[in-house]
């Protein structure tokens, strides 16, 4: 298992930041009530800003993360976090291909891969330890995924059986429904706007921990 990856496996809630859903609230600020509320595993999610706004945006969230001991995750943007030594990267169906991001991040950073049918998953355990852990999902409708198609409980289930790595569910995941979805075998919980567009983020953090505890 790779450095990072016992913040993945021992802590059930994974944020992504999302700014357009922050009430005004920048990324930083944002992340600094992760953090405030024990967030150890955040993937920074930002398609449509230029590449140097993300760039000096990314450098002071990789020392907010590294001085709170969060493993931070880029989505997508590979150059981005060599550039500011992120702990790895989240790629999705259309990225790179898994071998050639390996090829170029190094051996000792996290890949993350979203899959969305039993066959990527399949494909994405043929992987072995090129990649570290699956996204599933989405689980719901999303906001945050225009023209995602809900997967359900039942890839959920299927990854539980099958998938060889851990994975974290996506998709849709609110402190309403996050017990039904661990019912299925999850047990990691990426959550997006109920949390980065909540008045009281370490409030809202705590909230779904408690939650999570009473299941």
């Amino acid at each position: 298992m790779r450095a990072g990856m016992e913040q993945f496996i021992n802590n059930p809630i994974y944020t992504i930041t999302a700014e357009a859903m922050s009430n005004g609230r920048d990324n930083i600020e944002v992340v600094g009530q992760m953090l405030k509320a024990g967030i150890k595993f955040i993937q920074y999610r930002e398609k449509t800003k230029p590449a140097l706004d993300r760039y000096n945006e990314c450098l002071k969230l990789r020392q907010m993360t590294r001085d709170n001991g969060a493993i931070f995750i880029i989505d997508d943007f590979i150059d981005l976090a060599i550039a500011v030594d992120a702990d790895g990267v989240h790629i999705g169906q259309t990225d790179l291909p898994a071998q050639v991001v390996r090829q170029l991040i190094g051996n000792d950073k996290i890949i993350g891969l979203s899959t969305h049918s039993e066959e990527q998953l399949q494909k994405a355990n043929m992987l072995g330890d090129i990649i570290d852990y699956i996204g599933v999902g989405p689980v719901y409708a999303t906001q945050t995924k225009k023209n995602a198609v809900p997967v359900g409980f039942s890839y959920v289930e299927y990854a539980t059986k099958n998938s060889k790595h851990p994975f974290v569910a996506i998709g849709g995941i609110k402190e309403h429904n996050i017990c039904d979805v661990a019912a299925h075998g999850a047990k990691t919980f990426a959550i997006v706007s109920e949390i980065v567009g909540a008045d009281d983020i370490v409030g809202k953090i705590n909230s779904i921990k408690n939650t999570l505890q009473k299941k």
